[in-house]
């Protein structure tokens, strides 16, 4: 079930990351999708990556974080707009809906890289546990 989630996250991920070529700040996105498209392909592999997936918590988060406090931010946004819609069009007059967006990305890139984490310690714990149950010879 985990390896399906792995291949379905870093797809959609791989998705959003071609999907940003008309942002505003495209290789900024690109390299931030594209990163999380990675740590899924790592879980998928069963590949190692505490550094990585704990590395990208950091970055997503405090970015995630700014993005939350920012004048025009996702607090603006709650506080000042009242939860306006967010599937309205960007304009230059609305900078708290791109800034909430990002923020969603950021939070659900966030989690994956957690779950990530989460089930590789769990492995990780389950080898070393089946280890420890084996007699040596």
């Amino acid at each position: 079930m985990f390896k399906l989630f792995s291949a379905l996250c870093a797809l959609i991920f791989l998705l959003c990351a071609g999907l940003q070529w008309n942002d505003p700040d495209p290789y900024l996105w690109i390299v931030l999708y594209g990163l999380a498209a990675v740590s899924c392909l790592m879980a998928l592999r069963n590949r190692q990556a505490t550094r990585f997936n704990v590395g990208l918590m950091a970055i997503y988060g405090g970015y995630a974080a700014y993005l939350f406090a920012v004048k025009d931010g996702v607090w603006s946004w709650m506080v000042d707009h009242q939860f306006d819609s967010l599937t309205q069009s960007m304009m230059a007059t609305a900078p708290w809906i791109e800034n909430t967006r990002e923020f969603g990305g950021l939070f659900i890139m966030l989690l994956v890289c957690a779950v990530n984490l989460y089930v590789q310690r769990k492995r990780t714990d389950n080898d070393f546990d089946t280890a420890q149950a084996q007699p040596s010879t």
